[in-house]
Parts: structure tokens; C-alpha cells; sequence
């Protein structure tokens, strides 16, 4: 059984090798002669001092241990084998797929936007002549909202699945391996498309099928089981399994499900603003000064406050990153963020988000599952009548929104589709705009600068996560009426982020299997 010891060491020590191992091998009372091999598992930045350093995970595995290399991906060839239906080819859907072939499933997945190369066309088109293609944009399409919008790796969900695996499963298509070690893994936008192309074609060479353009519209449903799916309101086909990894923004589907009659409820969600400061601000913040430090990587930072009964929180922290439109209707604007893979923009953007459950919103109605999608829409129409009705955003400096002043101008931003000034309390709902007053002043004591005239806030950041949550059976994962229907991941409430989606994608095809083992 191999040894895990923890070290720490200076930032510019840390491609040194040789002195890494001499330091672990004291620490662990060991000789070089000892060691059959060792690696870094694991590696964060501790910034809590003054003095920045990093802690080292280490593995040592010892003359005489067995290391074990288990290939991450072992695939079947499936293309005479049952079929199982995938809709969406986001993370989640992906993951579906490719645990399908390693499980000798024949996964059909069917995406509604177009594949990772082909939607690129359609994001310029929304940066430059603000049109939104409503089946392709920032979150539909090949890859699903991460592939453009960062690719951010870190996650929470431990207890839900096999993380190692999931990340795993990115190097073997071409993801850096430093991903297996940094406590914040981030892959970059402009690395996932290559990634993602890669899945593709294993799902396809081992039997699988990918078809783009393919809207779910309809679904046929008998005894409360699911019996088929209908693409492109034309074309029915047969299925009994059917995993919905639909993602967040997917409205249609929800309203398909509550026109059917097929249970919904409503789920809080998180809705506020995307704040951008510039990086070298945060860097001199985080690293006390140490921002020219060229062995520390952009810095990041995570803030919460409890404003009037309610978490005020940060999300989607992105250094050295851009702020990006991502509506799906025309009508609407969104804001989010993302990082190239060597985060070296001049901005750092975090959203600023406030959390509501249904029952604080001024809307609430007990019994209709769509009251914060609801409120969710009009927010964000309400942004986009206030900044014109194009793709621009409105937007405030922090201090103005705080005093209620109007921005008389604005640095540079990193949002394309460019800003209008506009006071966001009489856009955004008091409730949240309060709230996030409050927030601003309490982050600028906890972080000495960062309460500042020259952050900008764009409006609005709404697509944290679905609100509305699709019910499932926690031991089969079907839905709690429907059989063979499996709601999975961020759509449907289950996932907030790309590993913990991926994870659900593979716990779905997981029950599958057992399903047909059992049959």
C-alpha cells in the first residue's frame, strides 16, 4: 500500500524535482533506496501568510509494493448491442456515452446545437452582431455550457461518484495530467474543443452514435414508461432508457415535461452579477503584495457573506478571464465567464450571486414548479430592455451601484459585445440588489482593495444552475413516476459543474446496468 506524505515548499522550488523527493523522504523518515517510485498527487497554493507557499501532497509506494496502472477508459465495440437514448451532449451526456461503451451499452446521442468546431460561427455571431441562435450559443451545442464558458474542473461532490475517474478520463483524451494534481484543476477553453472532438470519435469508432441538430420535441409515454422520443418534431423512434442530460438552460424541456403532465419542482438557484476587477488588483490582494511573482499563477478567491437571511456568495471565479454572453433566446441577456488554459487576460471576473429559494420570491406560487424559471426570465429581459435590446448588458461601477449612482464612463472591459451604463437597483430586483449592496462592502473588508470604483458589474449573472429540479428515484435515478426516463445532471438538479455532471452521466448508465442484469 503506498505512503501519502504532505510538504510544503516555496513557489519557486516546485519544478525541482530532486529537492521535492529529498524533502518528502525526510519527512517521511525514508531513504531514495526505499522507493520503488513515487509522484505529486496532489498541489494548492497556501496564501494565508504572508509568505505564499505551496502545499505537496506526495506518493511514495516502497521496494516490494505493488503500483497498480489501470487504463482509465476500457471500451467495447457495442455496434450491435441495446440501444439507449442520450439527449444532450454536454459533459453529463458524454460521460453517459462513454461509460455506455465501457459497459457494452449502444449509447444514440442526440444533440440539439451543432459540434464543438461548427459552433464557433454562432458565438461571433453573438459577439459581433449580437444575433442568438437559439439551438446554438454559448450553452447548447457539442461539449455543453463548459466548453466555451472555461472548464473548470474543481468540485464539491465527492460523495457522488468516482472524481478520480472522471479526470481521469479527460487526460486520456488529451487533458494536461496536471490536472489529476491541482487542487483547482482548470483545462481552458481554448484546450476542450480538441477534448471533446476526441470523445466524439471514441464514441463513435467503438459503435456509438453522435447526431447533432437533433432537438428532443416529444416524448411517448404508456403505463408510465417511457416508450419513445421524437427529434426535430418529425421523426419518432423507440427507446426504454432514455438519460436527460438536457443542462440547465434547456427551457423547452421543461415546459415539454409540465405540458405531459410529468412531475417538476421548483429548486433555488443563485442570480446576481459578474463583477470584473483587473488581475494584477487580485494578485496584489491574494499574494500580499507578491503580485510580479512569476512562479504564482493568476490568483483566485472565494468569498461568502449571509446578507439579511440569505447567502451572498461568489461563483465561477475566473482569473485572468473574460466575461461572455450566453443567452439562448434573442430577447435576454446573460453574462458568464471563462479562462483560456493559461489565464493571462488582463481581467479577473467572478460572478456575485445572491441564493433564493422559491418561497422569497415575489412571484411565489406553491404549486407551480416553474416560479423561478419564471423569475429567472424576467430578470434577465429586464437587462436586456435596459441596455438597449441587444447583446450589450447593463452595467455599473461597484462603488456607484453601492451609492446609487449612475457610472459617468468605464474602464475597459473584457465583455465583446460591449456595456451601457445603467443604475442596476432599478433593474435588478431589490431583493437581490440590497442584498449585494451589502455583500460589496462586506467582501471589501475581507479583501482590502476589492471594494472598488474600478470593478465593474455586469448584469446579469443568472444561469448558476437549474431552476427547476427533474424528481428521480435515489436508487434507480429514474424519475420518481417515470420508468427508463433518467433526469441527469445540471438540468436537471443533480450537478453543478463539469466533473459532478460528468459523474451523474455515469452513476445514470451505472443504474442502466444494473437494470439489465437484473431483468
Amino acid at each position: 500500500m503506498s505512503q501519502l506524505i504532505q510538504i510544503s515548499i516555496l513557489p519557486e522550488q516546485q519544478e525541482d524535482r530532486d529537492f521535492i523527493l529529498k524533502r518528502g523522504l525526510k519527512k517521511a523518515n525514508l531513504k531514495a533506496s526505499d522507493l520503488l517510485d513515487w509522484k505529486i498527487r496532489k498541489r494548492s497554493i497556501d496564501a494565508r501568510q504572508k509568505q505564499v507557499k505551496l502545499n505537496l501532497q506526495l506518493e511514495f509506494w516502497k521496494v516490494g509494493e505493488t503500483k497498480k496502472d489501470i487504463p482509465p477508459f476500457i471500451p467495447q465495440q457495442v455496434h450491435q448491442a441495446k440501444e439507449i437514448a442520450i439527449i444532450g451532449a454536454g459533459p453529463a451526456g458524454l460521460y453517459a456515452a462513454l461509460r455506455a461503451i465501457e459497459a457494452g451499452l449502444k449509447p444514440i446521442v442526440f444533440e440539439r446545437g451543432k459540434d464543438v468546431r461548427s459552433r464557433r460561427r454562432d458565438l461571433a455571431k453573438i459577439n459581433k452582431e449580437h444575433i442568438v441562435n437559439p439551438e446554438s450559443n454559448y450553452c447548447f451545442g457539442e461539449g455543453g455550457a463548459g466548453t466555451y464558458s472555461d472548464g473548470k474542473l474543481y468540485t464539491r461532490s465527492k460523495k457522488r461518484g468516482n472524481v478520480l475517474k472522471a479526470m481521469e478520463w479527460f487526460v486520456h483524451f488529451g487533458a494536461d495530467t496536471d490536472i489529476l494534481v491541482d487542487a483547482h484543476p482548470h483545462i481552458g477553453t481554448n484546450k476542450l474543443p480538441k477534448i471533446i472532438s476526441a470523445m466524439r470519435e471514441a464514441i463513435i469508432e467503438y459503435g456509438g452514435e453522435m447526431h447533432f441538430d437533433s432537438k428532443l420535441t416529444d416524448i411517448r409515454i404508456e403505463n408510465q414508461e417511457i416508450k419513445s422520443i421524437e427529434i426535430n418534431d418529425k421523426e419518432w423512434l423507440d427507446y426504454s432508457e432514455v438519460v436527460l442530460a438536457t443542462g440547465h438552460s434547456a427551457r423547452d424541456i421543461f415546459h415539454l415535461l409540465h405540458r405531459k403532465n410529468i412531475k417538476l419542482e421548483a429548486k433555488g438557484f443563485a442570480l446576481g452579477v459578474r463583477v470584473e476587477h483587473q488581475q494584477q488588483l487580485i494578485n496584489s490582494i491574494q499574494y500580499h503584495g507578491d503580485d510580479q511573482n512569476p512562479y504564482l499563477p493568476p490568483a483566485s478567491y472565494s468569498l461568502v457573506e449571509q446578507v439579511d437571511g440569505l447567502g451572498v456568495y461568489s461563483f465561477c471565479m475566473c482569473p485572468g478571464g473574460i466575461i461572455a454572453p450566453c443567452a439562448t433566446q434573442q430577447e435576454e441577456v446573460v453574462t458568464n465567464g471563462w479562462s483560456p488554459s493559461k489565464r493571462n487576460n488582463p481581467y479577473s471576473n467572478s460572478g456575485i450571486v445572491v441564493s433564493v429559494a422559491p418561497e422569497d420570491l415575489p412571484n411565489y406560487e406553491k404549486d407551480n414548479p416553474l416560479v423561478c424559471l419564471e423569475f429567472q426570465q424576467q430578470v434577465e429581459k429586464a437587462c436586456w430592455e435596459a441596455a438597449g435590446k441587444t447583446q450589450q448588458v447593463p452595467a455599473q461601477r461597484m462603488i456607484d451601484f453601492v451609492e446609487g449612482k449612475i457610472s459617468k464612463d468605464f474602464p475597459k472591459t473584457s465583455y465583446q459585445p460591449g456595456i451601457v451604463s445603467v443604475d442596476l437597483n432599478e433593474v435588478l430586483p431589490e431583493m437581490i440588489a440590497k442584498r449585494l449592496q451589502k455583500a460589496f462592502v462586506a467582501f471589501g473588508k475581507k479583501m482590502k482593495g476589492y471594494y472598488t470604483n474600478d470593478a465593474v458589474l455586469h448584469a446579469p449573472e443568472s444561469r448558476t444552475s437549474s431552476p427547476i429540479l427533474i424528481p428521480r428515484n435515489p436508487n434507480t435515478l429514474e424519475h420518481v413516476e417515470i420508468k427508463g426516463l433518467y433526469p441527469c445532471a445540471e438540468g436537471a438538479g443533480y450537478a453543478g459543474g463539469i466533473i459532478s455532471a460528468a459523474i451523474d452521466g455515469i452513476n445514470c448508465v451505472d443504474k442502466i446496468v444494473e437494470k439489465k442484469t437484473s431483468d
